[in-house]
């Protein structure tokens, strides 16, 4: 017997969206994964969002396909489609409460009363509302809203659940709070999840992959950790977590090693794609890859503290380098550590193996 490979629970072909003259989205394709936490992460204006609603069904696009489990889905309309949205505003019916906002969609599909009661009951234990049944949307927190706006979502056992930035009304606290959940929740029912952010946190915190966009174009794909650690581009690297990107040049060359000279200092960095000696580019290397250290050691940079802003968990330092270069590092507070941060004072700055990335692009 051969092994057939999963058919993806969303395919998408070069697919392209104009509004006018504009162009929201660039030949776009790639696969989701059934079970997957997949998310759409970029700034305001790449074409998350834009791409969250055709599949969903409430814009055509304008190039290429979509498939959804195999079946294309560009002629059907919304209510058709085995996908439902999470929306950033939630858009609970202010005058039924909790049971009736989860049921009515299930109403409107023509499940029996038996199965709609049924169904409500089981999605109310699922998100821990059994105390709130009863009342309605503006007796209840923004928290306990997202939960009936996650159910409303699910009850009807959607193939796909799209979530359009359903975090961002919340504060910080609950935020955090609501991504265990939100994992939890998509890990329990088995229901393809693809999430929009602009939050970078979030995305990391939640995802199994990550395609990062960019005016309309996907940059990369991948897991947190790949996105994070071995960014395609000066795009992904700046925009996920914090980064220094200091303007270098190729030196010696060795497979996917290449010694880069910057502001009269070299390191070893790593890269992908081919890189030639001479070559420009932009070296990326995360603040807390970096080891303060007041020992010259091999490979490491000497320097002088500039300003230090205490952030309780770590302090952050900006390192000036001989060459006019800054560096900024982060570094653990320890009651060892505390009394070296002064600033003008010398160090050195030490590169975790492996951390420092050449980007051509």
């Amino acid at each position: 017997m051969t092994n057939q490979t999963p058919i993806a629970a969303v395919a998408l072909r070069s697919v392209g969206k104009d509004f006018g003259d504009f162009t929201a989205l660039k030949d776009v394709t790639f696969d989701i994964g059934d079970n997957e936490f997949f998310t759409l992460l970029g700034p305001s204006g790449c074409g998350k969002t834009t791409l969250l609603r055709m599949i969903a069904g409430f814009e055509a696009t304008t190039a290429g396909t979509i498939h959804l489990f195999g079946d294309e889905i560009e002629t059907l309309p919304p209510d058709k489609r085995p996908v439902n949205t999470v929306f950033q505003n939630y858009a609970l019916f202010p005058h039924m409460n909790v049971a009736e906002n989860i049921g009515f969609g299930l109403k409107m599909l023509g499940w029996s009363k038996a199965d709609i009661d049924a169904r409500v009951a089981e999605m109310i234990q699922m998100v821990q509302l059994g105390q709130f049944v009863h009342r309605k949307p503006s007796q209840m927190s923004g928290g306990q809203q997202q939960r009936v706006a996650l159910a409303r979502a699910m009850a009807p056992k959607p193939k796909v659940l799209l979530l359009d930035e359903p975090l961002s009304a919340l504060d910080l606290k609950l935020r955090q709070e609501m991504r265990a959940e939100l994992k939890s929740l998509q890990r329990e029912t088995g229901i393809t999840f693809i999430f929009v952010t602009h939050d970078q946190e979030e995305a990391l915190s939640m995802s199994d992959r990550i395609a990062v966009m960019s005016a309309g174009e996907v940059q990369q794909i991948g897991t947190p950790e790949d996105v994070y650690e071995h960014p395609a581009n000066r795009f992904v690297a700046d925009f996920i977590g914090e980064t220094n990107l200091l303007e270098a040049e190729a030196g010696t060359v060795d497979g996917q090693s290449v010694m880069c000279q910057f502001g009269g200092s070299s390191i070893s960095a790593t890269t992908t794609g081919a890189v030639a000696p001479g070559q420009k580019g932009w070296l990326s290397i995360r603040p807390e890859r970096l080891t303060i250290g007041t020992a010259l050691g091999e490979g490491s940079i000497p320097a002088r503290i500039g300003q230090t802003v205490y952030l309780g968990t770590d302090t952050q330092v900006m390192a000036h380098l001989e060459g006019g270069a800054t560096l900024g590092a982060r570094m653990q507070n320890t009651l060892a550590g505390a009394d070296r941060l002064t600033e003008g004072a010398d160090i050195h700055l030490t590169v975790a193996p492996g951390a420092a990335r050449f980007l051509v692009e």
